[in-house]
């Protein structure tokens, strides 16, 4: 069997997969795994970016994906005219000054030569500076969040399209991964892993706390869609004319239109991130990624500027996790800071790329749906294969009783076996890169 026909096998397995929860579930659930895993590819390629092209070791996925979540806020929700009023100009103005400390601070260091001189203004510029930031920018902070706290307390955002928050979320990932990369990139791959789930675990601390950027805790709901609202569709009645023509109820027509609308949106987005990347894949820069990745001392001997290689790939490969933030926050409507769980954001889209085949942007592809579908699907699934088993048993058991309880568990066993068993027989993924 080709290989392009045993690829073209995986792809139609997977849609048969969702198609099938279509006709057996129902096609609402169809559409929201088919939307997932339509971000899950997007976040995936973010992945195989780093991984797959340059053999960078990122468990910080979480902290970009994150990122560029909170671009929807600062994007699409309105402003707070009155948070503004109160503190806004302190928060600015505290911003500023702190950047201007760490830029003062870095000019003095590099003009002054070694030696207590430099230690010294080092420290004043530094101390003085930090207390400096503190008195401006709490001033500022406490006025914004008194504002209303239960409903706003914070200063809100741009009020643009939401659609605008996709590259934007790009931007905010990208310009944290060149902070992050300009420090830890010269480290060794486990110590590279262990800086970048520091750093990933740092910016949720940031998201969590900080209640003036997008009220903390407290989460931001309510954000604008780039589609219409299901209500809006069943009080049109030209809309209501055309389904009910079909035979459709208006309410059940109107989800699917809303949810069909975004697929539309992300499959052109993941679309357009496959294709830029399969053309960096066989492009002069991709070859040498790959050659960095398989013997970094030989590029080095050739001599190819590997940190600044690695720093490229983790900045585009950053960027295009904070875009699946974005339009994974749009899908949602909200932004919750305490959902980014590593399990969630960072081992699942591992396992997306492992299983689909590192190296190999279809197979990223390819994982994200796949693995989303099980992820979603294990669980009730679970719950059905525990029930004919136990139906024999009396009622009241506890045997009975732990073994319904266990489903719930079943996707986690069910990652993990799934896993175990490609890098088993297939340990390059299903569709291996080259």
């Amino acid at each position: 069997m080709s290989e392009m026909v045993k690829n073209t096998g995986l792809f139609v397995l997977v849609a048969v997969l969702i198609l099938g929860t279509g006709f057996v579930q129902s096609w609402n659930t169809a559409l929201l795994i088919l939307n997932m895993g339509l971000i899950s590819a997007v976040m995936s390629l973010g992945l195989n970016l780093q991984w797959g092209f340059a053999g960078l070791f990122n468990v910080g996925v979480m902290g970009f994906v994150a990122l560029g979540g909170l671009a929807g806020v600062l994007v699409g929700m309105p402003p707070v005219p009155e948070a503004w009023a109160a503190g806004g100009v302190g928060v600015i103005a505290g911003l500023v000054l702190g950047a201007a400390v760490i830029v003062v601070a870095a000019v003095v260091f590099n003009r002054m030569g070694r030696g207590p001189m430099r230690v010294l203004a080092m420290l004043v510029i530094l101390v003085g500076g930090f207390f400096a930031f503190r008195a401006v920018f709490d001033a500022g902070v406490e006025a914004v969040e008194d504002v209303n706290p239960a409903a706003t307390g914070y200063l809100g955002g741009l009020g643009l399209p939401i659609v605008l928050a996709w590259p934007v979320g790009g931007i905010l990932a990208a310009g944290a991964a060149w902070l992050i990369g300009k420090t830890a990139l010269g480290l060794r791959s486990d110590y590279l892993a262990i800086a970048t789930l520091g750093i990933a675990e740092i910016i949720l601390a940031v998201l969590k706390n900080e209640d003036w950027l997008a009220r903390g805790v407290k989460n931001v709901n309510g954000l604008p869609r780039p589609v219409p609202y299901e209500v809006d569709l069943q009080n049109d009645p030209g809309f209501v004319e055309q389904v009910s023509a079909l035979g459709l109820d208006p309410v059940t027509a109107s989800s699917l239109t809303v949810k069909l609308g975004y697929a539309g949106l992300f499959a052109v987005v993941l679309v357009l991130i496959l294709t830029l990347a399969q053309l960096a894949l066989n492009s002069p820069w991709g070859r040498m990624m790959r050659a960095i990745r398989d013997n970094e001392t030989a590029a080095r001997a050739m001599g190819k500027d590997v940190t600044r290689r690695h720093l490229q790939v983790f900045i585009l490969g950053s960027a295009v996790c904070g875009i699946a933030g974005a339009m994974m926050t749009t899908l949602d409507g909200q932004f919750i800071p305490t959902a980014y769980q590593p399990l969630r954001f960072t081992f699942l889209i591992w396992v997306m790329v492992i299983v689909g085949g590192s190296g190999n942007n279809f197979g990223a592809v390819l994982g994200g749906f796949l693995i989303w579908f099980l992820w979603v699907q294990v669980e009730p699934m679970g719950h059905w294969v525990m029930q004919i088993v136990t139906a024999p048993m009396a009622d009241g058991s506890a045997l009975k009783e732990h073994l319904l309880g266990s489903a719930a568990h079943m996707r986690l066993l069910t990652m993990g076996v799934i896993l175990l068993l490609v890098l088993r027989f297939s340990p390059r993924g299903l569709i291996p890169g080259r």
